[in-house]
């Protein structure tokens, strides 16, 4: 089996087509991000309004106001 010669054009053609299926990935990763970070966001809104959870801080705040 014989294979056509590699000519400048023909290598040029390869290693663009190959470099055009990354197009726009960049993009998609940062959408990503940004959405597991509003994610994270609104879970932590969730726990932070909880009663439970800000007895704990308030108590936290009081112990290190203090002064023993």
């Amino acid at each position: 089996m014989s294979f056509p010669a590699l000519t400048r054009r023909r290598a040029a053609r390869l290693f663009t087509d190959a470099d055009a299926d990354d197009t726009g990935a960049a993009t998609a990763e940062y959408a990503i991000a940004t959405m597991a970070a509003v994610a994270f966001a609104g879970l932590l809104v969730v726990i932070m309004r909880s009663d439970e959870v800000r007895g704990i801080l308030t108590d936290l705040i009081r112990r290190a106001l203090t002064v023993a």
